[in-house]
């Protein structure tokens, strides 16, 4: 891979990596209920999980899926219904620092987060994408473990933001009611990530 595929595999990677989807949701309801040290292990949790994701694609999953369609819709459906539940958890979520009523509320782990990855939609497209596009035949050892490695380099820094921004928020969202809307606003908005999925 050349100088210049591979810096245009990097941008690939920061904008599908910054743009909204479900990771990202997450992480600014984590941001803004948990603070960003104990959001840290669901931020090495995505960039673990995606990169297992990335491997598993470029070395013949996605060849599978697409020869077993029961198989992935079983997948599409159980990504769904688990993404709808981390949908409302959030929403339900009143209080910083994860109280929801009586009911204690935990940060995202770093295997939970890690897990999502492969039920994730969002996830899966942009690690069939990144294989088809940056990946050569020829190589496939060599280019597969290198389109893992520059989306490790941009994952962090680029879920970082939406963690911090999150945290940025915290003193506006101290305000109760402001902070049950917002939860409610972030469960409704990761819930909607699944219409690109359904349709």
């Amino acid at each position: 891979m050349s100088a210049d595929a591979f810096a245009a595999l990097l941008v690939f990677a920061f904008v599908s990596s910054v743009t909204p989807g479900p990771n990202n949701f997450m992480l600014l309801a984590s941001g803004v209920n948990f603070g960003f040290r104990r959001t840290i292990p669901h931020m090495f949790g995505i960039a673990f999980g995606f990169a297992s994701l990335l491997v598993a694609a470029g070395f013949g999953l996605g060849a599978l899926l697409t020869a077993f369609p029961t198989l992935y819709l079983v997948l599409k459906i159980a990504g769904g219904a688990y993404l709808l539940y981390l949908a409302w958890r959030i929403a339900m979520s009143r209080s910083l620092g994860g109280k929801a009523g009586d009911e204690k509320v935990n940060p995202m782990t770093f295997v939970e987060a890690a897990a999502f990855q492969w039920v994730n939609p969002k996830a899966w497209v942009m690690a069939l994408t990144a294989m088809a596009l940056y990946t050569n035949p020829e190589a496939p050892l060599f280019t597969v473990l290198l389109v893992t490695i520059a989306f490790v380099i941009v994952n962090f820094p680029s879920v970082s933001i939406w963690a911090g921004f999150g945290v940025a928020l915290r003193g506006f969202l101290s305000d109760p009611v402001r902070l049950k809307w917002f939860n409610i606003a972030m469960g409704i908005s990761l819930a909607a990530t699944l219409w690109p999925m359904l349709r």
